[in-house]
This record gives structure tokens, sequence and C-alpha cells, in this order.
């Protein structure tokens, strides 16, 4: 091969290899621009995905925070409409006692206002008269409240009802005097300002005492037993005073006078109470006359008579031995728990009317998460706990009515 041949392969093959590495240098270039491609591309969807989870959070985020304030204004909504429905019931169930406060604050105001003007009159200073009428009627109100405590508490409240109507009566007297003086021409106007001092105590001390007494069925029930107490007494007298001697020789409240009584005849007949040894030998000379009576009868129905006077000797007395109370006394049957006196309030038909307003007291408390029980009744529906006692179970059976 010549030289020029050798130069012409050199060069072609120079040209080849520069044409070889223009390939591989685009064949780079273009690896590294799809590789910038891919990479911006995955940046892209990453941050797609960022947006699209971060807009998905919120959306969820503005959805919880729109339940919970759904949630947070039923709960309001409901808070108030119980306490409504609360309100309406209290004022249903207590229209005197809203009435009974508008009376008393016109009675309370125009006394203060004329114990100030009667004071002022008499060149005492306005702010010491005003403190000195305070005094008056706030005094007054102040032991009302204190009897109204101790009467809660069990204690004696004589001594508050005296002091509050010796106040009271100050009072009225500095608003007579007063009127007196200032309405010489109307001398009447002085005895309603005199009142004024007076008619508030009094309202008060009608709806705390007026609603205690006893229903008609427990005066009749109470003068029945009186009836009978006083009868016994006339029919037994020296029983009822041997159980009169057993009860002051026992322990205070060891024995109820039922027990003494029953005591006493047991000391006396040695029987049970309405027997005695007459009316024991009474009974068995019956029962023997009958006894010969089905022995006369006996070729009739010999097993049938048989029956009957086994029965009969088992126990004459059984209807008499039954009777309520018959098993008081001292000894065994001393454990028996005395009658409970009736307990005033209201009538069954107030409670019947009282229902539809306890079933929907019963729902809040259901609705609380408490039980249904006579204290939470009593508290839902102002009332006391005795009527709220009595009012539970009728809420409690018509719940299972409903249920049912």
């Amino acid at each position: 091969m010549s030289y020029r041949e050798e130069k012409r392969a050199d060069q072609a093959a120079a040209r080849e290899a520069d044409r070889e590495d223009r390939r591989l240098e685009l064949q780079t270039r273009l690896e590294a621009e799809r590789l910038r491609a891919e990479e911006k591309r995955a940046d892209a969807e990453a941050r797609a995905e960022r947006d699209r989870k971060a807009a998905e959070a919120k959306r969820r985020q503005e959805q919880t925070d729109k339940k919970q304030a759904d949630a947070e204004k039923a709960a309001k909504k409901a808070a108030a409409a119980a306490k409504r429905a609360k309100q309406l019931r209290w004022l249903k169930a207590n229209p005197a006692t809203l009435f009974v406060a508008f009376v008393m604050v016109a009675s309370i105001v125009p006394a203060v206002i004329s114990q100030i003007g009667a004071l002022s009159g008499a060149s005492v200073h306005v702010a010491m008269a005003a403190l000195l009428a305070a005094m008056l009627e706030g005094g007054a109100w102040a032991i009302t409240f204190m009897g109204k405590q101790a009467e809660d508490a069990g204690r004696e409240t004589r001594k508050y009802r005296i002091a509050t109507w010796a106040t009271a009566c100050a009072a009225a007297a500095v608003n007579f005097w007063h009127g007196l003086e200032a309405y010489a021409a109307h001398p009447w106007v002085a005895v309603v300002l005199g009142g004024s001092s007076l008619f508030a105590i009094y309202i008060w001390d009608m709806k705390t005492h007026g609603s205690h007494g006893q229903t008609r069925e427990q005066k009749r029930a109470a003068k029945a037993r009186a009836k009978h107490a006083k009868a016994r007494r006339k029919d037994h007298k020296e029983i009822a005073t041997q159980a009169d001697k057993l009860v002051s020789a026992m322990p205070f409240g060891a024995i109820t006078e039922e027990q003494a009584f029953a005591a006493a005849w047991r000391i006396h007949t040695g029987a049970e109470p309405g027997l005695s040894a007459e009316l024991y030998a009474t009974a068995t000379n019956a029962v023997l006359s009958l006894g010969a009576a089905f022995e006369l009868g006996e070729h009739v129905r010999p097993e049938l008579l048989e029956t009957g006077l086994q029965a009969a000797r088992l126990n004459p007395f059984a209807e008499l031995a039954q009777m309520p109370g018959s098993q008081a006394g001292i000894g065994e049957s001393a454990s028996q728990e005395p009658a409970q006196k009736p307990v005033a309030g209201r009538s069954e038909e107030e409670l019947d009317q009282m229902l539809p307003d306890a079933l929907a007291a019963a729902a809040e408390l259901v609705a609380e998460g408490k039980q249904i029980s006579a204290t939470g009744l009593a508290k839902k529906l102002q009332i006391r706990r005795e009527d709220a006692l009595r009012l539970r179970d009728r809420v409690i059976e018509e719940r299972k009515l409903r249920a049912a």
C-alpha cells in the first residue's frame, strides 16, 4: 500500500472515529436530557401528589371543622331548648311562686321608700336613712330565711318566726307613723303603708307553710285512728293502762303503742290480741259440738267428715291470728317496724298531670348519662322528694309500657 493510500485510510479512520465520537456525544447528551426530563416529570408528579394530599387533608379538616361546628351548634341549640323547657315546666308547676315574688317586690319596695321618707323627714341623712330602712326590711327577711334554713334542717323555728314578725311590726309602725304625718287628710294611706311591711312576710309565710296541711283522706284516716284509740281505752281500760306502763318502762322509742298494747293483752289474757280464755273456751265448745254433729252423720260420708274435723282442729282462730298488728309486742315480734304515718304530698290527680313533664325530665336525665332517680326528678321538676319518688315509679312503668 502506498503512502497516499495509507494517508487516505488514516483520514477515513479519523473521520470514522470523529463520527463515532460525535454519535456517542449526542447519545450521551440525549440520555442526559432524557434523565433530566424524567427527573422533572417525577418532581412534577411528586409535587402534584403532595398538592393532592394537601388538598385532601384540607378538605377533610374543613369537613371535620364543619361537623364539629354543627355538633356544637346542635348542642347549644339542644341546651337552650332544654333550658327553655325547664323554665316552662317550672312556670307551669310554680305559677303561685311567680306571682308571690311579684307581690312581695310590690310590697317591699314601697315599704322601703316610705321608711326612707320617714327618716329623711326627721332630719336623718339620706344615706343613713337608706341604711336604717334596709336594716328594718332586710333584717326581717334575713331572719325569715334563717328560719326557713332551720326548718329544712329539722330544727325549731319558733324563735325565728317571733323575731321576724317583731321586726316586721317595727317597720310597719314606722311606715304607719309616717303615713299619718305625710297624708293627714287620708289616714287610710297610713294603714296601707303600714301593711306593706307586713303583707310580704304574710304571703311568704302562706307560701312556705300553707301547703303543708293534710289532705282530706289523711284527715279522715287520722280521725278514724283517734276514734279507734278512744274506743280501745274505753273498752279495755286495764290493758291500755298496762300498755302505758310498758311504754314508760322501756327505753324511749323502743316499742310503739301498738306493740305495747299487744304485749299488755298477752299479759292479761295469755292470748293473741282480740282473743281471750273465754273466747277460746267458746270456740272449743263449738268445735266439740261440730264434731258431735259430724259423728251423727258419719255413716253418710265418713271420709269428708274426718277431713272437716282435722281442718277445724288445726287452727280455729286463723283469721283472728292473721290480723295486722296481732304479732306486735315485746320479744321476737317486737322487731317489726311500726306503720309509717302518711306523708302529705301531691294527690294522685296532680301526679297524673305532671307525668308528661316527668317523662321529658327523665329523657333529659338519660341524655345526660344519669339514672332516673327521685332526686334527679325532684331537681328537674322543682318538687318535693316524696312526690318525686312516687312519680319516678310511674315514669319507669310508663317507659316499660312504651318499650313494649
